[in-house]
């Protein structure tokens, strides 16, 4: 809506008061206003031509977007810090991933439980040994020795070595378990080459019913192997006994 026109009504002394009217002045200025703006129409009109069918485009755009435009939209002109807040952070366990296992670290590795299993057999060996001596001779096992058609003391010893016996059995186990324990981080690989290891020992071993007291079987579960070098050796102790066996047979 147009904003009223003030007028101001001059009084001069060569003219009476009535001389300018409040409606001239409107007219006159409706007039002077109408010119200019056809005068501007007609100068420019191709641009007020061209603009009106984009505006109209514009419009159509912002009333039919959808959803995902809008989005990828407010993306385009987010500020790149926005968008580096949400980029998902590395992981530390992806960062202290254990490298691959080679063999000869496998049969260190390997090595090294045998040691821990065989420390802990013995350990184990002597707390049963000293458990059974301690607590055999209170009477706590008195039935049982009753039973035993032998003297009481040389019944006791074969209980106590009894024990002792138990607790080396059971000593391998709990090396394993501390040896997994200190070693965790490669139990998944350890496991994997173990596996492919033995494959390997079972495909390449020989046939034991071929063996006899002058070719016996050279290390027919590959325990005395402990590096590669150790397991190309034991592929010729195999293929040496295959090759007696039918020089024999010959």
């Amino acid at each position: 809506m147009s904003a009223p026109i003030k007028t101001f009504v001059l009084r001069l002394p060569s003219r009476p008061a009535g001389a300018f009217s409040s409606q001239r002045c409107c007219a006159s200025l409706t007039q002077s206003t109408a010119r200019s703006i056809t005068t501007a129409s007609a100068l420019r009109p191709s641009r007020a031509t061209s603009i009106v069918p984009q505006l109209q485009q514009l419009s159509r755009n912002i009333t039919h977007t959808s959803p995902a435009q809008k989005s990828a939209t407010a993306n385009q002109f987010r500020p790149a810090s926005d968008l580096a807040s949400k980029k998902p952070a590395a992981s530390p366990a992806d960062g202290a991933a254990p490298p691959p296992l080679d063999w000869n670290t496998f049969f260190k590795l390997r090595l090294r439980r045998r040691r821990i299993q065989v420390f802990f057999s013995a350990t184990m060996g002597v707390v049963g040994f000293g458990a059974g001596a301690a607590l055999l001779p209170t009477g706590i096992a008195e039935p049982l020795v009753a039973q035993i058609p032998l003297d009481p003391f040389i019944s006791l010893g074969m209980l106590t070595v009894a024990f002792a016996g138990a607790g080396w059995l059971v000593g391998p186990s709990i090396g394993s378990q501390v040896f997994y324990l200190m070693n965790h981080r490669v139990k998944a690989q350890i496991a994997q080459k173990e596996a492919e290891f033995f494959a390997r020992i079972k495909k390449n071993r020989v046939d034991p019913t071929n063996s006899s007291a002058a070719n016996p079987v050279p290390d027919f579960y590959g325990e005395k192997i402990q590096s590669v070098r150790g397991y190309r050796q034991w592929l010729k102790d195999q293929r040496a006994f295959n090759r007696k066996k039918s020089a024999d047979l010959i």
